[in-house]
């Protein structure tokens, strides 16, 4: 069985080389210059074009990589999963089963499966991680759907970003609650719902929005001793490890991990963007 996950999942180059996983990258406008995702271009170029004034665009994977990809699989004739990016953030799971479709008039046998994750940067990484996981237990690929399309569900996301001027001009936020928000030093707290980012908080400093995170995490997560729990930063790995050891000391988990944000996300959240991940619900339930 074959596994692919595109590059909103902020997993590391590492990570694909060394687990069999095949990469799906999505796009990064530059300078008018196009890069594949992770291939051509890293997440610290992109920080460091922010910081220097420039507006990184994004766009979603190639269609034409796409229905090669799934044409080369449909020819080898093994089983094939594929983990994409949040629908309501990118269009490559769209396109992704447009190409599949396509391929599989020509290949009706072929056994290709395609979940939208509907999470974003490693709340989409801790599924990929566990696909992997169950692959290499074993597992077949009925199996490792149902148990991934029930973890994503159960997925939390819960974040913040440094500068309220990165998500306004992604219209995530209005430009004049990003201006006020500038002058008050007002910190958003945001997560996922429904593959969306929703603003639910503000709080007034980031040292009060990061202790409200941590608070969030004790009300919404279950059993967090017996979990992996993932912290993303945007170039800030300094507060990603204040975090790790805030959460380390109070929930005491299995296992922290922290990874930068990647190119993608980081486009829109801009630097200094720390995000945290954890379930919601037992993953035997």
């Amino acid at each position: 069985m074959r596994i692919f996950a595109d590059s909103g999942s902020d997993l590391p180059k590492s990570f694909f080389e060394e687990n069999n996983v095949t990469l799906i990258p999505l796009k990064v406008l530059v300078d008018d210059k196009e890069f594949d995702d992770i291939t051509e271009i890293d997440a610290q170029e992109i920080y460091s074009a922010i910081r220097s004034g420039k507006h990184p665009k994004t766009s979603q994977a190639s269609p034409e990589l796409l229905l090669n990809t799934w044409k080369e699989l449909a020819k080898s004739g093994e089983d094939g999963l594929y983990i994409a990016f949040s629908s309501e953030l990118s269009g490559t799971y769209n396109t992704a089963v447009m190409m599949r479709d396509q391929v599989k008039e020509v290949n009706p046998s072929m056994n290709m499966i395609i979940i939208d994750s509907r999470c974003a940067s490693l709340g989409h990484g801790l599924l990929v991680k566990e696909a992997v996981r169950l692959r290499d237990a074993g597992d077949d690929i009925r199996t490792i759907e149902r148990k991934i399309r029930h973890m994503a569900a159960h997925m939390e996301h819960l974040f913040t970003v440094e500068d309220l001027d990165y998500l306004a001009k992604g219209g995530r936020v209005s430009k004049a609650s990003a201006f006020i928000g500038g002058l008050l030093n007002i910190k958003p707290l945001l997560h996922v719902e429904s593959g969306k980012l929703v603003p639910i908080e503000k709080h007034r400093g980031r040292k009060k929005v990061l202790k409200r995170m941590i608070d969030l995490m004790d009300e919404r997560g279950v059993n967090l001793a017996n979990q992996t729990i993932a912290i993303s930063h945007g170039d800030d790995l300094q507060t990603a490890k204040e975090v790790q050891a805030l959460i380390e000391e109070r929930f005491k988990p299995k296992a922290t991990e922290i990874h930068m944000i990647g190119s993608v996300i980081g486009s829109h959240a801009g630097p200094g963007t720390i995000a945290i991940f954890f379930l919601n619900k037992e993953m035997n339930a």
